[in-house]
């Protein structure tokens, strides 16, 4: 059996009509069809209906089997208006007294209404769809569609709206740009504004951005002391960094004649390299914390800050070698403690964890 369904989805025919839907049978059908082009003559569901009612009399001439019937949603949404097509195409369905397999012929007046036809195809095979349209809006309604599903869509909003917006205030701005004498400058902003939003927008820097705002909102939510970790370790970077700056001025203002490259690097890293292990200390404990707290924590991961300090211990003691401010027998000192304490932590944890594992037991269950 084929069964030509006609959608309303926004309900003109029972807003306009009080007819109960959805509107099963031939006699049913076309009296709703005449009762909606009575109340609206401009309405186009109703050439709708009556191409349904001229579909269902030609294939009945035929002697095919066919049944005709009007589903409608309502002017709430498109979800909603989708789910209450949904449930009349099951109430058709379920009245249906066949035991043929039922496909459908879907017939619409447009790209709206035919936003439902997945809803349809879920429930029948679909034969095919047929558009009725006033053929001399036909263009007008299609294009007036496009625009519409393109306004209401964020994505395409954000893609297409947003760089048309500001190549057109280009224009108003060199005329403000003239008046206060700042062409330049005003050309120069714009242009600048529009190049970075393609940028962001071809490398995806919008979407990491949100994610890290969302990964940042749920560690506050949740108490995460990787965060405050991050914070304090982000302020000790910046002090550390202005203090290598120091160091290099200082010892550019103590040199008579060029410094070299390697003497500048060294007194980067000499003036730095104590702020910069306190703040890789200090993420390497947070994330130790957020570990143990959530019963995820192994030996290994207390090697961290270990070897950040043996890290630190080797460079401090390189940089200064480079300034003159140690000898030669600090230096190789400072080497080996580094490097021993960086063999004795992976050696103390690793002998650690195999012993716990051995016995059962977990870091989290042994600290209890």
């Amino acid at each position: 059996m084929l069964l030509v369904l006609c959608v309303d989805l926004d309900d003109d025919l029972g807003r306009k009509t009080g007819f109960s839907t959805p509107v099963i049978g031939r006699d049913a059908v076309e009296d709703a069809a005449v009762a909606l082009a009575t109340a609206d003559p401009e309405d186009s569901d109703a050439n709708v209906i009556f191409q349904g009612l001229h579909i269902y009399d030609d294939l009945d001439e035929r002697d095919e089997s066919v049944a005709v019937a009007v589903v409608t949603g309502n002017d709430d949404g498109d979800v909603q208006a989708n789910r209450e097509v949904g449930e009349e195409v099951d109430t058709v369905l379920a009245s249906l007294s066949t035991a043929e397999d039922v496909t459908a012929l879907v017939v619409t007046d447009g790209a709206q209404d035919e936003s439902v036809i997945p809803i349809i195809r879920s429930r029948v095979p679909i034969d095919g769809v047929r558009r009725v349209v006033v053929r001399q809006a036909q263009n007008l309604e299609s294009m007036y569609y496009t625009f519409k599903q393109v306004l209401d869509d964020p994505e395409t909003r954000g893609t297409v709206l947003i760089p048309l917006g500001i190549l057109l205030l280009i224009y108003p701005l060199a005329l403000i740009g003239t008046l206060l004498d700042m062409p330049g400058f005003f050309l120069g902003t714009t242009s600048a504004l529009l190049g970075l939003y393609l940028i962001s927008r071809g490398l995806g820097l919008g979407d990491r951005l949100d994610a890290t705002v969302e990964r940042a909102r749920r560690s506050l939510y949740a108490g995460r002391t990787t965060l405050l970790a991050y914070v304090v370790a982000a302020a000790l970077l910046v002090i550390g960094g202005v203090s290598g700056l120091d160091a290099l001025e200082a010892k550019q203002a103590s040199t008579v004649g060029e410094v070299g490259v390697f003497v500048q690097l060294a007194a980067l890293v000499f003036g730095s390299i104590q702020w910069f292990a306190a703040a890789g200390i200090t993420t390497s404990l947070g994330q130790i914390t957020d570990e143990y707290i959530a019963g995820t924590l192994e030996w290994r991961y207390l090697n961290a800050p270990f070897y950040v300090l043996a890290m630190a211990i080797v460079l401090h003691a390189v940089s200064a070698f480079f300034l003159d401010e140690v000898g030669i027998a600090y230096l190789a000192a400072a080497l080996t403690a580094g490097t021993l304490l960086g063999i004795v932590s992976t050696l103390t944890f690793a002998v650690a964890e195999s012993r716990f594992s051995e016995g059962g037991r977990q870091p989290d269950s042994a600290s209890r």
